[in-house]
């Protein structure tokens, strides 16, 4: 009898499951869920973010190894498990017109193979709910673009098992939802109250360049304010990558979990209704035997499709 729901996070580096939906993570860990975070590639082509350690001998002879540490600290704050889906670092070209991108990386990888790879985690793992991100990436890097792109391939495919039927058995994930942490509502929260308690905002450049930006349909509010705290410490072990001076820390924690105490999420496919506001990534599964029968039963359909609405 399964005894346990699965929530499964798809990120692109080590360090996004900490700055994107870390304490929600460490929220469900607390209540009895199973959490696996998947890490598409290493981050070996990520720059050394922290002023401090720009010039460290070590981070400038094997910052891929210094990252999997890292990785693993930060795994051990929140409580998940962690898998490294093994594809390579695409970097963030920069330039104009950017440079291609290197062969072998991970945004040029075909989809057959890296779809491949995420449904061997899935049919092992037997995630109910999945966490990716939107279609944009949520920033336009080509690896968190193709996380984006595997990830809603890999949920269509795992429950087929006329597709890759060398990668295990047939395991349907019943919902796939997008993170919206960085919503333009929320920056705009912190702003106005940095503002009115006399600090100074480290937002206004953002907001600045944020005029013209839409806002995505927000359908899942999770109240984690709770495990803010130790978001921020699992992001902190990252250190390479993490300024402990820089924006993520400005706003004090208090006035965070005062302002804006959730993370938020858009729903993108569900095989249950969604309705108008979801307080939980579960919502409408039922018990664990319920939802595990359901993602095993062959004949589903969807129920939400909010990519229609996206669009």
């Amino acid at each position: 009898m399964e005894q346990t729901l699965r929530l499964m996070a798809v990120h692109a580096h080590p360090d996004d499951e900490s700055s994107k939906g870390a304490a929600t993570m460490a929220k469900y860990v607390a209540d009895g869920v199973e959490v696996l975070v998947v890490s598409c590639t290493d981050g070996e082509r990520g720059d050394v973010l922290n002023p401090a350690l720009k010039n460290d001998p070590e981070i400038l002879r094997n910052l891929p190894e210094v990252r999997r540490r890292e990785m693993a600290k930060a795994q051990q704050i929140l409580g998940v498990r962690h898998i490294w889906l093994g594809f390579v670092d695409s970097g963030l070209p920069e330039g104009d017109p950017p440079p291609p991108l290197p062969e072998g990386c991970f945004a040029l990888e075909p989809l057959e193979v890296t779809t491949e790879a995420l449904v061997r985690v899935i049919r092992d793992f037997r995630p109910h709910v999945m966490t990716t991100y939107d279609e944009s990436g949520g920033y336009p890097h080509p690896d968190h673009i193709m996380c984006h792109t595997v990830s809603m391939s890999a949920f269509a495919a795992a429950g087929d098992q006329g597709a890759y039927e060398q990668a295990g058995q047939a395991w349907q994930p019943l919902k796939i939802y997008y993170n919206q942490t960085l919503t333009k509502a929320r920056i705009m929260a912190y702003h106005d109250a940095m503002e009115a308690a006399g600090l100074e905002s480290p937002y206004s450049e953002w907001i600045a360049r944020w005029a013209d930006r839409g806002e995505r349909a927000i359908t899942t509010k999770i109240e984690c304010a709770d495990y803010f705290a130790l978001r921020d410490q699992a992001l902190l072990a990252h250190a390479t990558q993490v300024d402990p001076d820089g924006t993520w820390f400005k706003v004090p924690l208090r006035m965070q979990q005062q302002i804006w105490p959730t993370e938020d999420f858009e729903a993108a496919l569900s095989y249950v209704p969604i309705p108008a506001l979801e307080s939980d990534l579960f919502a409408g599964l039922g018990t664990p035997e319920q939802a595990s029968a359901l993602a095993t039963s062959g004949d589903l359909q969807i129920a939400y499709d909010g990519r229609k609405e996206a669009r």
